[in-house]
C-alpha cells in the first residue's frame, strides 16, 4: 500500500512538471516579447537604484561612488534648511497637481469623441493628428508655443493688435504663463492618453447603449451612465499612476518655456536639480532631493491605491 502511495505521488509530480514544461513552452513567444521589457527595467530602473547611496556621502569623481566619505543625513539637514528649498517643493506640489486636475480628464473625454465618430476615414484623420504632438519633441512644441504667444511677432498677438488691442505679455506674466503651461502639455499629450481609454471602450457591451436608446438614453445619459462606469476600472488605474509624478514635474517641458520673469513659479526640483547637480556638480544633494522625492510619490501612490480599495477599483 505504501509503495502503491509513493508511485502515485510520484506520478502526480511528473504529471506537474510535464504541465510545467507544456505551459513554458506555449508562452515562450510571451517570454521572448517581454525579456527586453524586463532588461531595460533591470538595466534602467533597478541597477541605478544602487547610486541612492550618493545621498548618504559627500561624492567626488576623484574617490568614487564607494570610497566617498560617509556624510549620514548631512545632505538633507542641508537640503532642508535651505530657505528656498521650501519655496521649490511648493511650486512643484502645485503645477503638479494643478495639472492633474486640469489635464487629467481631456484624454477621457477626447477617447469619449473618438469613439462617437462613425466615418472610418475621418476618425483615423483626426487620430492622427490629436496623437502626433505626442511624437514631437518639446523643443519642437516649445518653437510652436512662442510663435503663437510671443509678445512682439506672436501670432495671437498680432490678432489682438488687428482688432485694436493692446498686446499681452502671455510667456511673461505668471498666470498666463501657467496657463500656456497647462495648455501645451494638454496639446501635447491628450491625444497618445486617449488611445488607453479608446482600447476600455472598445470592452463595452454593445448590447447596453441600444437597450438605453430603446428606453429613451440620450447621448448624454449614455455616457454618464454606461460609458464613464464602464472604463471607471482604467480611469482609477490612470490616476493612481499619475499620482506618483506629483513631486516630479516634467524637466523638458518647463525648462523649454521657462524665463527669469516667471522664475518665481517655475522654478521646480526639476530644474533646481539640473541647475545645481550638473551645473555646479552637487550630486549628493540632488541625490537626496530625488530620494525625498521618490518616497513622497510612492506613499501617494500607496495612499492612493488604499483609498481605492475600499471602492473595489484597487490597483493591486
Amino acid at each position: 500500500m505504501r509503495n502503491h502511495n509513493v508511485q502515485l505521488a510520484a506520478a502526480g509530480h511528473t504529471a506537474k512538471a510535464l504541465q510545467r514544461r507544456r505551459r513554458f513552452k506555449m508562452n515562450v513567444p510571451l517570454i521572448m516579447m517581454f525579456a527586453p521589457i524586463l532588461v531595460y527595467f533591470i538595466t534602467f530602473k533597478y541597477i541605478p537604484m544602487g547610486g541612492l547611496i550618493i545621498a548618504f556621502k559627500n561624492y567626488n569623481m576623484a574617490d568614487g561612488i564607494l570610497n566617498s566619505p560617509w556624510a549620514g543625513l548631512d545632505n538633507f539637514r542641508l537640503l532642508f534648511n535651505s530657505p528656498m528649498m521650501l519655496d521649490i517643493i511648493k511650486n512643484t506640489f502645485f503645477i503638479s497637481l494643478l495639472s492633474i486636475l486640469v489635464s487629467f480628464p481631456f484624454p477621457i473625454l477626447l477617447a469619449i469623441l473618438l469613439n462617437e465618430i462613425r466615418g472610418m476615414l475621418y476618425k483615423r484623420t483626426i487620430q492622427t493628428l490629436v496623437y502626433l504632438p505626442h511624437f514631437l519633441n518639446w523643443v519642437i512644441i516649445g518653437s510652436f508655443v512662442v510663435l503663437i504667444f510671443a509678445q512682439e511677432q506672436g501670432i495671437v498677438n498680432k490678432i489682438i493688435t488687428a482688432f485694436g488691442g493692446e498686446k499681452i505679455a502671455f510667456l511673461y506674466d505668471k498666470s498666463t504663463w501657467l496657463g500656456v503651461f497647462l495648455g501645451s502639455g494638454i496639446w501635447k499629450e491628450a491625444g497618445f492618453g486617449a488611445i488607453i481609454y479608446l482600447a476600455a471602450l472598445g470592452n463595452i457591451d454593445p448590447s447596453l447603449y441600444e437597450s438605453s436608446s430603446l428606453d429613451g438614453a440620450n447621448k448624454f445619459r449614455q455616457m454618464w451612465h454606461i460609458t464613464l462606469p464602464g472604463i471607471r476600472p482604467v480611469i482609477i488605474l490612470m490616476l493612481i499612476l499619475s499620482l506618483e509624478h506629483v513631486m516630479d514635474v516634467g524637466f523638458d517641458q518647463i525648462f523649454v518655456l521657462k524665463n527669469p520673469m516667471v522664475g518665481d513659479i517655475a522654478n521646480v526640483i526639476s530644474v533646481w536639480s539640473y541647475e545645481v547637480g550638473l551645473g555646479r556638480g552637487q550630486f549628493s544633494i540632488t541625490t537626496a532631493l530625488g530620494f525625498f522625492q521618490s518616497l513622497v510619490g510612492l506613499v501617494l501612490v500607496l495612499l492612493a491605491n488604499k483609498i481605492a480599495r475600499k471602492f473595489g477599483e484597487g490597483l493591486w
